[in-house]
C-alpha cells in the first residue's frame, strides 16, 4: 500500500486538488509580476540631451539633429542651427529630454540613470539575480528540511519583500540591496508550489492541471503588467501593485497541507497520514484506518531495510556517487542552463523590432496559451523526453530565422512580420521550459526533489546574468544572439535523448529507485513508436 495507492483512495483528482490548482495559478501571476518587474521599473526609452532649442521638436526632428552630426544622444550642445546640433565641447549633460512610453515614468527616467549612470540599472539586474541564485541555494534547501509549505511562504514574503524597500529608493546602494532581496524568491516560489501540487496529482492528471494552469495565470500575469505599469504611470506605485498581492499566501495554510511525499520521506508518518485524512475529507473520500495502518506499516518497513543497505539518508550530493544518477544530475544541470538561458535572452530581446517594448511584450505572452496547450496534447502521446527534444529543436528553428530576418529587414516596415517570429520564438522557449519542469521532477526521486530541482534551478539561474552579454552580441552582428542561442538549443535536444523516459512509469521516491530507473531503456526510446511496434507485434501473432 504505496503512497499512490492510498492517495488515489482520498481522491488524486478531487475538490482538494481543484483548490491547489487555483492557489498554483495565484502563485503564477505572483511570480509573472516579480520576475518581469525588473524589465519594467528600468526600461529606458529613448533620451537626447536636453537644450532649450530642442524643446518642442517631434521625436523624429531630435533624431535628425543629432545623425546630422554623427553624435551620441548623450553628447551636449551649445545650440542647433538649420537643423544641425553644435557640439558643446567639454560640458556634462545635466538633463534629458525623454521619450516616455504613455508618459511611463521608470526608474531611468526619474534618477536619470542614462549615459554616464546607464550602468545602474544593469548593477540591480546584476544583483538581482545574485539574489535569486542565494535564494534558490536557500530556500530549496530549506524545502527539504522543515517542508515545502514554509519554505514557499518565506520566499514569496522575502521577494515581495524586497520589491516592496525598492519603491523608496533613490541610491544605487540601496537600489542594489533591495533587488537582490527581491531576487531571492526569484523562481523559488514558483517551483516549490509546483513541487507541492505535483505531489498531489495523479500521473494522468499532471500534464493538464500543471500546464493548463501555468499558461492561463501565467500568461495573464505577463500579459496585464505592462499595462498596468501604464496605467499606473509611475515604476514606484507599480511594484506596489506588485508586492502587496504576496500577503495572499498567508491563507495557503489554512486551504492547503505539507507535502505528505516529503513528510515520508523525513519518516513523520503521523503527519503525513492527518495530511491526507485532510485530502480524503476535503474530496469527501471516506477511508477505512486500517489502510492508513497498512501504509503507515509498508514505509517504516521500507525505510529501515534502505537504512540497513545505505547506512545514510538520500542526499543531493549522493546522487553524484551512482553511474546512472550523476548522469541523469549533470544532464538536468547543464539542460537548465541552455534553457534558462534560451528564454532569458528570447524574454528580454525586445527593442529595435519596430513595434513598442510594452505592447510586443504584452501581446507576445499570449503564446503561453498555445504553449500549454500543445504540452496538454502532445506530451502525454510522444512522451516527455519527446516533447522536450522536439520543443527545443523547432525552437533553434524559429530563433535563428528570427536572427536572418533581423538583420536583413527595416523593423520599422516589418513590425508585424518580426512581431510574429518573436511570439513564435517565445512559444518555443516556453514550450522547452514548461516540459522541462515536469521532467525534472518526475526523474528526480521525492526524497531530494526540492532541493535537487532548487539546485538545477540555481544553475538556470545564475546563467541568466548572461543573457545580456549574449543580446550585447547584436553590436558585432545582428542575428549573432539568435544563432548562439539556436545553437545552444539544438545542443539541448540531443542531451534529451540522454535522459529516461517518465511516461506511465511509477516515479522513483529514493535514490536506489532512481538509480535503476527506465534500466536497459535505449537513448531512442519514444512511447508512441514503441506502441506501434508492439501493436505490429500483436498483429504478426
Amino acid at each position: 500500500m504505496d503512497f499512490s495507492e492510498v492517495l488515489d483512495k482520498c481522491g488524486n483528482y478531487g475538490r482538494f486538488q481543484v483548490v491547489i490548482l487555483l492557489l498554483y495559478g495565484y502563485t503564477n501571476i505572483l511570480g509573472s509580476l516579480h520576475y518581469f518587474s525588473q524589465t519594467l521599473i528600468t526600461f529606458t526609452p529613448e533620451h537626447w540631451c536636453s537644450h532649450v532649442d530642442l524643446q518642442g521638436l517631434s521625436v523624429k526632428e531630435l533624431r535628425s539633429v543629432y545623425s546630422n552630426i554623427s553624435a551620441s544622444s548623450c553628447t551636449p550642445l551649445l545650440g542647433v542651427v538649420n537643423g544641425m546640433g553644435v557640439v558643446a565641447e567639454g560640458r556634462e549633460c545635466k538633463d534629458w529630454i525623454f521619450k516616455r512610453e504613455s508618459g511611463y515614468e521608470s526608474i531611468t527616467t526619474e534618477l536619470k540613470w542614462v549615459c554616464d549612470k546607464s550602468h545602474h540599472p544593469a548593477v540591480g539586474q546584476s544583483f538581482f539575480f545574485m539574489g535569486s541564485v542565494v535564494g534558490t541555494i536557500i530556500f530549496g534547501y530549506l524545502s527539504d528540511q522543515i517542508g515545502r509549505l514554509p519554505s514557499l511562504l518565506m520566499a514569496t514574503l522575502f521577494g515581495a519583500t524586497g520589491d516592496f524597500i525598492t519603491s523608496f529608493v533613490y541610491t544605487l546602494p540601496w537600489f542594489a540591496f533591495s533587488r537582490f532581496m527581491s531576487g531571492l524568491s526569484t523562481d523559488t516560489m514558483y517551483y516549490l508550489m509546483y513541487i507541492l501540487v505535483f505531489e498531489y496529482l495523479s500521473p494522468k492528471s499532471r500534464t493538464f492541471g500543471l500546464n493548463i494552469i501555468l499558461a492561463i495565470f501565467y500568461c495573464f500575469g505577463l500579459m496585464t503588467s505592462p499595462w498596468a505599469a501604464i496605467w499606473i504611470g509611475n515604476w514606484r506605485r507599480y511594484l506596489w501593485l506588485a508586492s502587496l498581492p504576496a500577503l495572499g499566501v498567508l491563507i495557503y495554510p489554512f486551504l492547503i497541507c505539507e507535502s505528505a511525499q516529503w513528510l515520508l520521506t523525513k519518516k513523520k508518518y503521523d503527519e503525513a497520514v492527518a495530511c491526507l485524512k485532510k485530502v480524503a475529507k476535503f474530496n469527501g473520500r471516506h477511508v477505512e484506518e486500517t489502510i492508513f495502518d497498512e501504509f503507515v506499516k509498508y514505509y517504516r518497513e521500507r525505510a529501515q531495510r534502505e537504512y540497513k543497505l545505505n547506512g545514510q539518508e538520500d542526499t543531493f550530493l549522493a546522487m553524484l556517487k551512482t553511474p546512472r544518477l550523476r548522469r541523469f544530475t549533470l544532464t538536468l544541470l547543464l539542460k537548465s542552463v541552455i534553457i534558462t538561458l534560451s528564454c532569458d535572452v528570447i524574454n528580454r530581446n525586445m527593442e529595435g523590432l519596430g513595434t513598442s517594448p510594452f505592447k510586443l511584450f504584452s501581446f507576445t505572452s499570449i503564446v503561453y496559451l498555445p504553449a500549454g496547450v500543445a504540452i496538454l496534447l502532445l506530451q502525454n502521446k510522444i512522451g516527455r523526453k519527446g516533447m522536450a527534444c522536439s520543443a527545443l529543436f523547432v525552437g533553434g528553428l524559429i530563433t535563428t530565422t528570427t536572427g536572418f530576418l533581423i538583420a536583413h529587414l527595416d523593423p520599422t516596415e516589418n513590425a508585424l512580420l518580426l512581431a510574429i517570429m518573436v511570439g513564435l520564438g517565445r512559444f518555443g522557449a516556453t514550450v522547452s521550459y514548461d516540459a522541462e519542469i515536469q521532467y525534472a521532477a518526475e526523474i528526480i526521486p521525492t526524497s531530494v526533489r526540492g532541493q535537487a530541482v532548487s539546485n538545477i534551478h540555481v544553475v538556470g539561474l545564475a546563467s541568466s546574468s548572461l543573457a545580456f552579454y549574449v543580446i550585447y552580441l547584436a553590436h558585432y552582428y545582428k542575428p549573432l544572439p539568435s544563432i548562439f542561442i539556436s545553437c545552444l538549443m539544438f545542443f539541448g535536444a540531443g542531451l534529451c535523448l540522454t535522459l529516461p523516459e517518465t511516461l506511465n512509469k511509477k516515479l522513483p521516491e529514493t535514490l536506489a529507485d532512481g538509480e535503476n530507473f527506465a534500466l536497459n531503456e535505449s537513448f531512442l526510446y519514444f512511447p508512441c513508436f514503441h506502441k506501434k511496434e508492439e501493436n505490429t507485434k500483436d498483429e504478426c501473432v
